[in-house]
């Protein structure tokens, strides 16, 4: 038997739990493993990408609803819960900032519309996250700390959390990201207070190594952040691709604050790939210029969730057609769509809006379970309301059940969420999208996974 508390090593719960990843519904027509005969050149051969699925959608239809009025706390607080938020709104991610505040303040302002927390309404105080050239994040985190937060939402990038992490659960506060993928955290001496609505980047990188051997590249090159998030998911994208019967050629790696790529570009180039992966931030502006000028297909180009963003105003029309991206997380549904738009009308990007309102209803929701405000007590329940009780996709919907007794297994925005004992979502879909005409990006097809 292995430790179930949230203080146990988190080396010692991989160990106990193991890992093996399982696409459950890949609905690809063809083998999913490349032929090994005739060119390997896509330019000659060309890549076709499976037809778009559509996808499965998150959400329950038989969970629990509230349509009434929600049932009075028999708990109340003094210490009111407060969260913050730790989000990009400068920096190489700041295109994640806008969607992920977004989600955050739409959960507060449902939790709150619910009648709040223990009694109380929650309230946020938003700090920027910056990037890794600069030390935004950690004055910022200081600056959180010391207004007595409960819980910080985030950060985006796993290069940043990395650098604060330690600061943030050090003083008995959730560290809880909406984007972070690498899969260091899974191991992280956190004391149990590090927990993500975002999965592990073991699930992104199999999805997209499988995904380009489907549409039928043999040969792929990599440009490559190198931190934490770029090199992690490298790794997987890597190893699947390989196992797939793949074989990557080219492997070029930048460092964040690189603002020159034409050395990474023109080795890449020089392996003739069939496909290209480009697992960058917003240094993508600058890369993909330089391959689509050399004559290489958008088609061949294969984005993930640090790239996938709007570039309809930094690209001439078509430069970006036919090139695919992944996001963790399910598509986002028009009715949460408006829910945004109504917090912030200037939205483009949607990408981990839904982690984030995930994570203030889970955080919310945990805190009523363990009926205190405490970080370390919240910490406690994260996983309870996560799994095995009544499904339910809404904090009043949630709270009610909670306050009548019930054990609720929440399912989100961002999908089924059921946390691992190392604070990890065990379970997610991967969006896969495809860039238009405009260079704005379309969903086509979900795949989920199990870690």
């Amino acid at each position: 038997m292995f430790d179930l508390s949230p203080a146990a090593p988190r080396a010692a719960k991989l160990t106990a739990l193991g890992i093996g990843v399982a696409l459950l519904a890949t609905a690809c027509g063809g083998s999913s493993t490349p032929t090994q005969t005739g060119s390997s050149s896509a330019a000659a051969a060309g890549i076709s990408c499976p037809a778009p699925s559509g996808g499965a959608g998150a959400g329950n239809s038989q969970a629990a609803t509230n349509t009434g009025p929600v049932p009075p706390s028999t708990t109340t607080t003094d210490a009111p819960l407060k969260l913050g938020s730790l989000l990009p709104t400068t920096g190489s991610l700041a295109f994640l900032g806008p969607p992920e505040i977004a989600g955050v303040n739409l959960g507060i302002k449902e939790v709150n519309d619910a009648g709040g927390v223990l009694g109380a309404p929650v309230s946020v105080v938003h700090r920027d996250s910056g990037d890794t050239k600069t030390d935004i994040a950690t004055q910022s985190t200081t600056a959180l700390l010391g207004q007595g937060v409960s819980a910080v939402i985030g950060a985006a990038s796993s290069g940043v959390s990395k650098t604060v992490i330690n600061q943030i659960t050090g003083a008995g506060v959730i560290h809880f990201s909406p984007a972070n993928t690498s899969p260091d955290f899974t191991t992280w001496d956190d004391k149990g207070l590090y927990w993500r609505t975002a999965p592990s980047d073991v699930l992104q990188g199999k999805v997209l190594g499988n995904y380009m051997a489907t549409c039928g590249a043999q040969t792929v090159g990599m440009i490559v952040l190198n931190d934490a998030y770029g090199t992690g998911l490298q790794k997987n994208v890597k190893e699947a691709f390989e196992a797939a019967g793949g074989k990557v050629v080219a492997e070029e790696l930048f460092n964040e604050g690189d603002s020159q790529f034409s050395s990474q570009v023109d080795k890449v180039l020089a392996a003739k790939p069939d496909a290209i992966a480009l697992i960058t931030f917003d240094q993508a502006k600058s890369i993909v210029p330089l391959i689509t000028g050399k004559g290489i297909k958008p088609t061949q180009l294969f984005m993930v969730d640090g790239n996938t963003s709007d570039y309809s105003k930094d690209f001439q029309a078509g430069t970006m057609k036919g090139a695919q991206g992944t996001i963790p997380g399910t598509f986002a549904k028009d009715d949460f769509k408006k829910k945004l738009l109504a917090i912030d009308p200037a939205l483009k990007d949607y990408s981990y809006a839904g982690e984030s309102y995930d994570a203030v209803n889970l955080i919310s929701l945990a805190s009523e379970a363990a009926k205190s405000t405490k970080g370390t007590d919240i910490a406690a329940k994260l996983k309870e309301v996560s799994e095995g009780g009544e499904k339910c996709t809404t904090f009043a919907g949630c709270v009610t059940l909670l306050r009548e007794g019930k054990d609720i297994d929440y399912d989100g925005q961002s999908g089924p969420v059921t946390f691992s004992d190392a604070g990890d979502p065990t379970e997610a879909y991967i969006g896969i999208y495809e860039y238009q005409d405009d260079n704005t990006y379309k969903p086509v097809r979900e795949e989920f996974g199990k870690l």
